[in-house]
């Protein structure tokens, strides 16, 4: 007897469109349309960016604790939170959901301004509710302060050279003079969940490659690189610890940066610790295919990122993968280097984005079922 086919579908949010969730039933969705015996298996993804708690709560189950903190602004409040897994008592933080780009308007980015307080204010909460354990789901974020914010939240004394605090944002880094840690800490594991590789400063760092995305000039860049500069400086004397070239320190604007120095943090991709928690490499036994996509698949989408993830562990289980993203911006030729079987736009390259935004749920569903049409239907 001939055995059916099974499709594991992998995807990830489209920001501000769908989530990972909703993405991977449109998929199933539109498969099912054209092939109805098809074994689907959804398992929502993430990188440590935005959609990671949902990806792990439904990996794992828990609960959403919630608390009111600072924004990415600091004149902001927001309503944030995190998953609690009670059975390891492990709290998982989303910076995104306290100091990410989606929370500000789009004309009123500023990563001068910019602070990570509100998710050193969650990290905090969950410290005081009981967390034995901490992870940091970073990326989406909105901050270039190098997680000063964040370390001041907990407790941190960040202070120029007339014992002040610094100010919140990036704006501030350069006039840190001391860095004084809480009396009695107590530091729990920390684990930060990267989607990138990027060092903290230099052409390859946080503000040059990452800053014009939250509303840098030419000019910003400079003054925040120069800033992170400083503040790497100043911990490397101060406390010993060095975080300019770690790998992963820009993410988040360099918040991976600020966790490593002051809570002894361990940096690890994003995608790692959710294909785990999700039992991915199980799924794909005896798979056929594996589908997963994001709303852009660019080439940050090879490096660090769910597509790149995916197509690792694929290639050991030696199953196909296909993607499907809102807009493809990397070449034919490249995705075929990738082992990639395949990369399609769910719209024509050139709709308006306005105008591929509303119809995305459609188009990804329709994209689905030109999949099956192609690969599924001719077994």
């Amino acid at each position: 007897m001939k055995r059916r086919p099974k499709v594991v579908v992998a995807m990830d949010s489209f920001k501000g469109t769908m989530s990972a969730r909703d993405a991977c039933a449109l998929v199933r969705d539109g498969i099912h349309e054209v092939a109805p015996t098809v074994e689907v298996i959804l398992v929502p993804m993430a990188d440590g960016g935005e959609g990671t708690a949902e990806a792990l709560m439904t990996a794992r189950g828990g609960d959403w604790i919630t608390c009111s903190v600072i924004g990415p602004l600091p004149d902001m409040t927001v309503a944030a939170g995190f998953a609690w897994f009670e059975d390891d008592r492990t709290a998982l933080v989303e910076m995104a959901m306290a100091s990410g780009i989606m929370l500000v308007p789009r004309d009123q980015l500023d990563p001068l301004r910019a602070t990570t307080y509100g998710t050193g204010q969650c990290l905090q909460t969950a410290l005081d509710h009981g967390a034995e354990r901490l992870i940091l789901a970073v990326g989406g974020s909105a901050t270039t302060d190098g997680g000063v914010g964040a370390a001041q939240a907990l407790g941190w004394r960040i202070l120029d050279a007339e014992d002040q605090p610094v100010p919140l944002g990036g704006g501030g880094l350069s006039r840190i003079a001391r860095i004084i840690p809480p009396i009695n800490r107590v530091t729990p594991p920390l684990e930060v969940l990267c989607d990138v590789t990027n060092p903290l400063t230099g052409p390859e760092g946080s503000a040059a490659v990452f800053g014009p995305q939250k509303g840098a000039t030419p000019a910003m860049i400079q003054q925040l690189d120069a800033g992170l500069v400083h503040w790497a400086h100043t911990v490397r004397t101060q406390l010993g610890v060095e975080i300019e070239t770690l790998p992963g320190a820009g993410a988040a604007g360099g918040l991976a940066a600020g966790m490593v120095a002051c809570m002894a943090a361990k940096l690890v991709p994003g995608i790692d610790t959710v294909m785990s928690a999700s039992g991915l490499a199980g799924h794909m036994a005896e798979a056929d295919w594996v589908i997963s996509g994001e709303g852009r698949f660019d080439r940050q989408s090879l490096g660090g990122k769910v597509v790149s993830g995916i197509q690792r562990l694929a290639r050991d289980h030696r199953i196909q993968v296909g993607v499907i993203a809102g807009a493809v911006q990397v070449d034919e030729a490249v995705c075929k280097d990738q082992g990639l079987a395949f990369a399609w736009s769910t719209a024509p390259a050139e709709t308006p984005v306005a105008e591929a935004l509303k119809t995305a749920r459609e188009d990804l569903r329709a994209t689905a079922r030109r999949f099956a049409e192609t690969h599924l239907c001719a077994r």
